[in-house]
């Protein structure tokens, strides 16, 4: 087993491990300071941030250390290494870097978005120097608020690490950033008349190690050290992007990517970045609803879920196989899994059917060539498939159903006559059902709607269940390849609505409270598409292999 020597510790790398010196020293728990270093991004080894001492062990034990520090991200890894990152020599190469970098950088921590994320103010706490010896004034760089329709770069904070140039060459390929002049007058542009605007453009954003490049949507909306943490997936499309939601006093500021070897890596698109302010839309559903007539009266939960069970077990009892479920590829694994087997135990001959599967285009694949042609191979797609368990639902429909019935053939034995009382969830923050197929619902003796947005569906619906959206509740997402994450609640779904878990968990009348790891063991026991779920946690990254493979 090959073997490093990190400040006296050594270390076991593996004999096939390809590691520069700084994810070798990673695994001894020793952080070697850098800015211009992505695992993801090419290596230019230019903030000279990095910089170590290296030397050899000879076979006698003796070490020979090389003359001059190396940067330890162009520096791979080999059995018998010595790697030093705590000497005085690296040390005073360390701080005449961050003086260099902090020459003309505002104090405007205070006002900078990056504050409390910063590389470069941790750096210069950790390995700077107390106080600047510039006497004469700083340069001062105008803001670039046309650099992209999401993109600010505040020039005056960038350290040119150009890992934004390298990410819209190397990733998206849509190249749009550049360097101009040279120097210290060096800066970061655009190419004129191309605005950093690609579908992939907000990562930018975060791999800035500084607070040059800010995002629009987020810019003075909060302080970094206020939000609260929670990782889930991102539910834009079907590739399952690993994500962290940030959220203060239940409101959700922003979303960012969270780095997954088993899914996309270390990005995430734009349409998913931005798209999730539908959750603070002023018309959600919020309150539940029980209609008599042409009124609807709004219920407390309690009520309304007893009224439910009571009209859902008449149902069953007059004609079972004249109720159906309609089961929404954004409900979780767990959703699914409760309602199914909950009407089940009403009758055997209760009815589901898989909710509309939003498809927009084709798959979006990325980096592109200079005629905007995918280049392989991809390293990041958008799939064309815009909903996050189509995959886990599936499952749970062939387990009870034993095929896969669409909304569309539902519709059709409504109006033949054949179904007769209809549980209908939504979930999609598009529009997910028109008004003519909403009229197409009216034969219906029992229309129940769970969802979180108003619909034609919900304005004539029986009773109407206010669900909560993917930041509002915990369960499982399976993406396209059979990638099964875990989602995690981060904020609470506004006024007297509850997460979709917990209703359908008090709607079947099961004791406690709603647990997912604990379901997931339950699923897996029953369900031999979802076997792979049995451990309950999923971890950080998740399992694969859940359902059957993608169409």
């Amino acid at each position: 087993m090959a073997t490093v020597t990190i400040n006296g510790k050594t270390v076991e790398i593996g004999d096939r491990e390809r590691l520069n010196a700084i994810q070798a020293a990673r695994l001894a728990g020793v952080e070697i300071p850098h800015y211009c270093w992505h695992p993801a991004l090419s290596v230019v080894a230019s903030c000279r941030m990095c910089l170590i001492e290296v030397g050899d062990r000879k076979p006698d034990g003796s070490v020979a250390m090389q003359g001059k520090l190396m940067p330890a991200c162009q520096t791979p890894v080999k059995d018998g290494m010595v790697i030093v990152t705590d000497s005085e020599k690296v040390k005073t190469a360390q701080r005449a870097t961050l003086e260099y970098l902090l020459l003309n950088h505002p104090l405007d921590c205070p006002i900078c978005d990056q504050a409390g994320e910063c590389y470069l103010q941790d750096y210069t706490y950790r390995y700077g120097r107390a106080h600047s010896r510039l006497q004469e004034p700083k340069l001062q760089r105008q803001d670039k608020h046309y650099i992209g329709d999401q993109i600010v770069l505040f020039t005056d904070r960038c350290v040119m690490c150009t890992r934004c140039v390298r990410f819209t060459r190397e990733i998206s390929g849509t190249a749009e950033l550049q360097v101009i002049n040279r120097g210290s007058h060096e800066e970061i542009d655009i190419f004129p008349g191309q605005p950093c605007n690609n579908k992939l453009a907000g990562n930018v954003v975060d791999i800035c190690p500084v607070g040059a490049l800010c995002s629009k949507d987020f810019l003075y909306q909060q302080r970094v050290w206020w939000l609260k943490t929670t990782r889930s997936v991102c539910p834009d499309c079907s590739t399952g992007c690993s994500i962290v939601v940030d959220q203060n006093k239940e409101h959700v500021y922003r979303l960012r990517p969270r780095p997954n070897p088993q899914g996309q890596g270390y990005f995430m698109c734009d349409e998913g970045r931005f798209g999730f302010h539908y959750i603070h839309r002023q018309d959600r559903l919020k309150e539940p609803l029980q209609r008599s007539g042409a009124e609807a009266a709004v219920c407390d939960w309690d009520d309304l879920l007893t009224a439910l069970r009571a009209a859902l077990a008449r149902a069953a009892a007059k004609r079972p196989s004249g109720l159906t479920a309609v089961l929404s590829p954004w409900m979780t694994v767990e959703e699914g899994y409760l309602i199914a087997k909950y009407l089940r135990s009403l009758s055997p001959d209760v009815r589901f059917a898989l909710g509309p599967v939003r498809r927009v285009g084709q798959d979006d694949r990325y980096p592109k060539d200079v005629r905007g042609n995918a280049v392989e191979p991809a390293k990041f797609v958008i799939r064309a498939e815009k909903c996050p368990n189509r995959r886990g639902i599936e499952a749970i429909l062939r387990h009870f159903e034993g095929r896969v019935i669409t909304l569309e053939d539902m519709l059709g034995q409504i109006a033949a006559g054949t179904v007769e009382s209809l549980y209908l969830f939504g979930g999609d923050p598009e529009p997910w059902i028109t008004s003519e197929q909403a009229a197409g619902l009216s034969p219906l003796k029992l229309l129940v709607v769970q969802d979180m947005l108003p619909s034609p569906a919900s304005a004539v619906a029986h009773f109407v269940l206010p669900g909560g959206a993917f930041a509002e509740r915990e369960g499982t997402f399976v993406n396209h390849a059979g990638l099964a994450q875990a989602i995690q609640r981060a904020a609470a779904p506004p006024d007297v609505a509850w997460p979709d878990g917990r209703i359908l968990w008090q709607l079947a009348g099961r004791r406690g409270l709603f647990h997912a790891p604990t379901l997931r063991e339950e699923m897996a026991r029953e369900i031999p598409a979802l076997a792979p779920l049995a451990a309950g946690d999923l971890g950080e990254w998740g399992v694969y292999e859940v359902g059957e493979a993608s169409s």
